[in-house]
């Protein structure tokens, strides 16, 4: 890398980077079906599962990854792929390491994802004894032949199950993923999954539209999806019902009544987070300032093989000033209450003057308000966020 590259990569003051705080994401990449619609790294599980070979492989990755790292961690999120197949003892294992360095905070956000269709009773009790206090259930939808045509392996009643199984258990922090536009589903159908989830009240909803992301079956083969005048009247409508039931929509797709998920939200904020596991991505800023976005293998066998090693990083990428204020800007802009001024100074190690200056079109045209106290999308231009990111870029 030349001098001048060098040169034009933020650096963040020690005492930010401190005051930043600290979160780790942990992949377990393993489902027993892969949905049409899904991009993530995740992959279909072998009928024997290879949960000691992988969290061996996970505590080799977390103690190569965190030699240097003293922050305590403020939150902690296993996803997939479906966390839920692993056992609680394997999931406390993890826990354990994360606690023996750099440290939970006395308070951490420990969050779960769990699939209605791999998860009973006895499981979420033990889960909440290894240390989980937050669950996110994929319901996706309550009708049955909705989720049969997404690909799901539970039904409506698989559903309520798991809800009734986590309350049970004592952990109440609970989230419920919905989503909309479903083949198959009319507004009527929608709005019923939108009235079933709020008389179960979980607490936190998140909330967003079927895809068909580039390389899965679905973009391959399309599936009859409501026609968009359609998806546009339910949202309006699911959205007047989540308002008037007491939910706010803090962030594009995620609404709160009694939590909002710490995790989530210190993404939004451009905080730091490390991350472990097949393909796990991670940014953070190190000792010297730089900020760095990284990745994991993404195959698991080639992952348990390497964790541990520098071999399992495939890519390390330090941020430029552009690339710095532009992500700062992809993810704050998110959330309703933007991006504070001291976040983004602290965060990306660049002047709020220089970004009031690159925002100033936006401005003028009424999408973004930037003052003294932050930034963030006008009413306006909440709706419009795509368009105004890709003028940014």
């Amino acid at each position: 890398m030349s001098d001048a590259t060098a040169d034009r990569q933020p650096r963040v003051a020690r005492a930010d980077r401190q005051a930043a705080g600290l979160a780790v994401y942990v992949h377990l990449p393993w489902c027993v079906a892969k949905c049409p619609y899904c991009d993530f790294n995740s992959h279909r599980a072998p009928r024997v599962l290879p949960e000691r070979a992988y969290v061996d492989a996970l505590l080799a990755d977390w103690r190569f990854t965190a030699t240097a790292e003293d922050r305590p961690i403020t939150s902690v999120f296993i996803g997939g792929g479906t966390p839920s197949l692993f056992s609680a003892a394997a999931i406390g294992e993890i826990l354990a390491a994360l606690d023996a360095g750099p440290g939970l905070a006395a308070d951490c956000e420990i969050t779960l994802e769990a699939n209605p269709g791999t998860t009973e009773y006895g499981r979420f009790v033990d889960l909440a004894a290894v240390g989980i206090n937050r669950v996110s259930l994929g319901i996706q939808s309550f009708d049955t032949a909705c989720l049969s045509r997404l690909g799901r392996i539970h039904g409506r009643a698989e559903a309520l199950t798991a809800i009734d199984a986590v309350r049970s258990a004592g952990i109440d922090q609970l989230n419920c993923d919905l989503m909309f536009g479903l083949p198959g589903q009319d507004l009527a159908g929608g709005l019923a999954d939108i009235d079933t989830l709020l008389a179960i009240d979980p607490g936190h909803i998140s909330y967003y539209q079927l895809t068909l992301e580039p390389g899965t079956p679905f973009a391959r083969h399309p599936p009859d999806r409501p026609d968009e005048d359609t998806i546009i009247d339910l949202y309006e409508a699911a959205a007047e019902r989540l308002d008037a039931a007491g939910y706010t929509q803090y962030e594009v797709s995620a609404w709160g009544r009694n939590h909002v998920c710490r995790h989530n939200r210190h993404y939004w904020r451009f905080g730091d987070y490390l991350a472990i596991g097949a393909g796990a991505h991670a940014k953070c800023t190190g000792l010297d300032g730089r900020i760095a976005r990284t990745a994991r293998q993404r195959w698991p066998a080639g992952y348990m093989h390497s964790a541990g090693t520098p071999q399992a990083v495939v890519e390390t990428r330090f941020l430029s000033t552009d690339d710095a204020r532009f992500e700062a800007l992809l993810n704050g802009l998110r959330l309703r209450e933007g991006l504070s001024r001291t976040d983004y100074e602290s965060r990306t190690g660049l002047l709020w003057a220089d970004l009031q200056a690159h925002l100033a079109p936006a401005i003028e045209d009424g999408l973004v308000v930037c003052d003294e106290i932050g930034v963030r999308a006008s009413p306006r231009g909440w709706y419009l966020l795509d368009s105004i990111l890709s003028d940014l870029a």
